[in-house]
Protein backbone atom coordinates (compact mmCIF):
# COMPACT_ATOMS: atom_id res chain seq x y z
CA UNK A 1 0.00 0.00 0.00
CA UNK A 2 1.32 3.64 -0.24
CA UNK A 3 -0.20 7.06 1.43
CA UNK A 4 0.30 10.23 -0.26
CA UNK A 5 0.04 13.38 0.62
CA UNK A 6 -0.03 16.54 -1.90
CA UNK A 7 1.59 19.83 -1.43
CA UNK A 8 2.10 23.35 -3.09
CA UNK A 9 -1.34 24.60 -4.12
CA UNK A 10 -2.24 28.37 -3.19
CA UNK A 11 -3.83 31.36 -4.70
CA UNK A 12 -2.10 32.71 -7.84
CA UNK A 13 -3.02 35.17 -10.39
CA UNK A 14 -3.56 34.53 -14.28
CA UNK A 15 -0.17 33.60 -16.27
CA UNK A 16 1.73 32.65 -13.17
CA UNK A 17 3.44 29.46 -12.33
CA UNK A 18 3.31 26.95 -9.75
CA UNK A 19 4.50 23.76 -8.43
CA UNK A 20 2.83 20.76 -6.87
CA UNK A 21 4.40 18.23 -5.06
CA UNK A 22 3.15 14.41 -4.12
CA UNK A 23 5.29 12.34 -1.42
CA UNK A 24 4.58 8.82 -1.42
CA UNK A 25 5.34 6.66 1.17
CA UNK A 26 5.43 2.81 1.39
CA UNK A 27 6.17 0.39 -1.37
CA UNK A 28 7.43 0.49 -4.75
CA UNK A 29 6.68 4.34 -5.52
CA UNK A 30 9.07 3.93 -8.67
CA UNK A 31 7.12 0.74 -10.55
CA UNK A 32 3.91 2.76 -10.15
CA UNK A 33 2.06 4.61 -12.43
CA UNK A 34 1.40 8.28 -11.04
CA UNK A 35 -1.15 10.54 -11.66
CA UNK A 36 -3.19 14.31 -11.42
CA UNK A 37 -6.36 14.72 -11.48
CA UNK A 38 -8.28 17.63 -10.66
CA UNK A 39 -11.61 18.79 -9.85
CA UNK A 40 -13.51 21.87 -9.97
CA UNK A 41 -16.71 22.66 -7.93
CA UNK A 42 -19.50 20.84 -10.07
CA UNK A 43 -17.36 18.79 -11.85
CA UNK A 44 -16.05 15.87 -12.16
CA UNK A 45 -12.46 14.79 -11.62
CA UNK A 46 -10.80 15.05 -15.03
CA UNK A 47 -7.38 14.03 -15.82
CA UNK A 48 -4.75 16.14 -15.68
CA UNK A 49 -1.38 14.49 -16.51
CA UNK A 50 -0.28 10.70 -16.20
CA UNK A 51 3.75 9.11 -16.18
CA UNK A 52 4.36 5.60 -16.49
CA UNK A 53 6.92 4.23 -14.02
CA UNK A 54 8.66 2.10 -17.12
CA UNK A 55 9.95 5.25 -19.14
CA UNK A 56 7.20 5.42 -20.61
CA UNK A 57 5.86 9.50 -22.51
CA UNK A 58 3.52 11.12 -20.24
CA UNK A 59 0.07 12.10 -21.30
CA UNK A 60 -1.81 15.18 -21.25
CA UNK A 61 -5.00 16.05 -20.55
CA UNK A 62 -6.37 18.43 -23.70
CA UNK A 63 -6.53 21.81 -21.72
CA UNK A 64 -3.03 21.56 -19.95
CA UNK A 65 -1.02 20.32 -22.93
CA UNK A 66 2.03 23.01 -23.64
CA UNK A 67 1.19 24.61 -20.04
CA UNK A 68 1.98 21.67 -17.36
CA UNK A 69 4.69 19.26 -16.85
CA UNK A 70 4.32 15.91 -14.76
CA UNK A 71 7.89 14.56 -13.40
CA UNK A 72 9.04 12.19 -10.60
CA UNK A 73 11.98 11.84 -8.42
CA UNK A 74 12.01 7.94 -7.54
CA UNK A 75 14.86 7.99 -4.95
CA UNK A 76 13.01 10.59 -3.08
CA UNK A 77 9.02 9.16 -3.87
CA UNK A 78 8.00 12.26 -4.89
CA UNK A 79 5.75 13.06 -8.12
CA UNK A 80 5.85 16.82 -9.07
CA UNK A 81 3.36 19.09 -11.48
CA UNK A 82 4.82 22.29 -12.90
CA UNK A 83 2.06 24.72 -13.79
CA UNK A 84 2.90 27.48 -16.37
CA UNK A 85 0.77 30.39 -17.91
CA UNK A 86 -2.27 29.31 -15.51
CA UNK A 87 -5.72 30.21 -16.30
CA UNK A 88 -8.68 31.14 -14.29
CA UNK A 89 -10.30 27.55 -15.77
CA UNK A 90 -7.15 25.75 -13.81
CA UNK A 91 -9.07 26.62 -10.80
CA UNK A 92 -10.16 23.28 -8.92
CA UNK A 93 -8.64 20.70 -6.37
CA UNK A 94 -5.95 18.66 -7.85
CA UNK A 95 -5.37 15.01 -6.56
CA UNK A 96 -2.15 12.82 -6.91
CA UNK A 97 -3.14 8.97 -8.03
CA UNK A 98 -1.06 6.47 -7.70
CA UNK A 99 -1.72 2.64 -9.87
CA UNK A 100 -0.67 -0.86 -8.76
CA UNK A 101 2.91 -1.83 -8.71
CA UNK A 102 4.32 -3.06 -12.10
CA UNK A 103 0.45 -2.42 -13.75
CA UNK A 104 1.52 -0.85 -17.54
CA UNK A 105 -1.64 -0.28 -18.93
CA UNK A 106 -1.80 3.49 -18.76
CA UNK A 107 -5.23 4.47 -17.13
CA UNK A 108 -7.15 8.16 -17.66
CA UNK A 109 -10.36 7.86 -15.47
CA UNK A 110 -10.24 9.05 -11.91
CA UNK A 111 -12.23 5.19 -11.69
CA UNK A 112 -9.91 3.05 -12.48
CA UNK A 113 -7.57 4.40 -9.60
CA UNK A 114 -7.68 3.10 -5.85
CA UNK A 115 -4.57 4.89 -4.02
CA UNK A 116 -5.42 9.00 -3.45
CA UNK A 117 -3.84 12.04 -1.56
CA UNK A 118 -5.97 14.50 0.15
CA UNK A 119 -6.03 17.03 -2.36
CA UNK A 120 -4.54 20.75 -2.78
CA UNK A 121 -6.39 23.34 -3.66
CA UNK A 122 -5.75 25.97 -6.57
CA UNK A 123 -7.15 28.80 -7.18
CA UNK A 124 -6.49 31.51 -9.60
CA UNK A 125 -7.96 34.65 -9.59
CA UNK A 126 -7.22 38.66 -9.68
Amino acid sequence: QVQLVESGGGLVQPGASLRLSCVASGREFNARIMAWFRQAPGKERELVAVLPWNGGNPIYGDSVKGRFAISRDNPKSTLFLQMDNVNFEDTAVYFCAAGRPYEVIVRKLASQYDTWGQGTQVTVST
